[in-house]
């Protein structure tokens, strides 16, 4: 029997659109049969992160970093036309008329398809945050050598 193919994303953005568009991706191929795996960094994280804030960062600009990066998937600035949260408004207006999922619902919708969202241990440090402030589908914490031996291994690798 034939190894299943394999696909991994980093999810580097934390806009709407970009976001999107690697949910789409993943579960698409997830949907196809695919091993699909999803390493989230930097502004990605925010995607994972619970909506409260924490105060819980050890220095002074993590804590900024924590404060204006306030997290959870349905704060998500839109990377083109933003114009202070108006054009963030209309696109997920636009996105419900045309019976799109949001995308919490597209985590789940992961989850369910068994993709395997990693977040990066490295960023996390950086940015101040902690395993606490991430959303329960968040599979692993792990650095770039994990994010690496799975892309060696895939068929399709993906920088969003």
């Amino acid at each position: 029997m034939a190894e299943k193919e394999k696909a991994t994303i980093v999810v580097f953005s934390g806009d709407l659109d970009k976001v999107y568009a690697a949910f789409i991706i993943a579960t698409t191929a997830a949907a196809m049969g695919k091993d699909v795996s999803m390493f989230f960094t930097f502004w990605g994280l925010n995607v994972l992160r619970k909506k409260k804030f924490s105060f819980g960062a050890p220095r002074f600009l993590q804590k900024m970093f924590g404060f204006m990066n306030r997290g959870g998937a349905e704060r998500l600035p839109l990377s083109k036309f933003h114009m202070f949260g108006l054009g963030t408004f209309f696109m997920k207006f636009l996105m419900k008329r045309y019976n799109m999922q949001k995308i919490s619902e597209m985590i789940k919708l992961a989850k369910q398809l068994k993709i395997k969202m990693i977040a990066c241990t490295t960023s996390i440090g950086v940015m101040g945050m902690a395993k606490e402030d991430f959303i329960p589908e968040v599979d692993e914490i792990a650095g770039a050598s994990t994010y690496l031996g799975l892309a060696f291994e895939g068929n399709v690798n993906l920088f969003i």
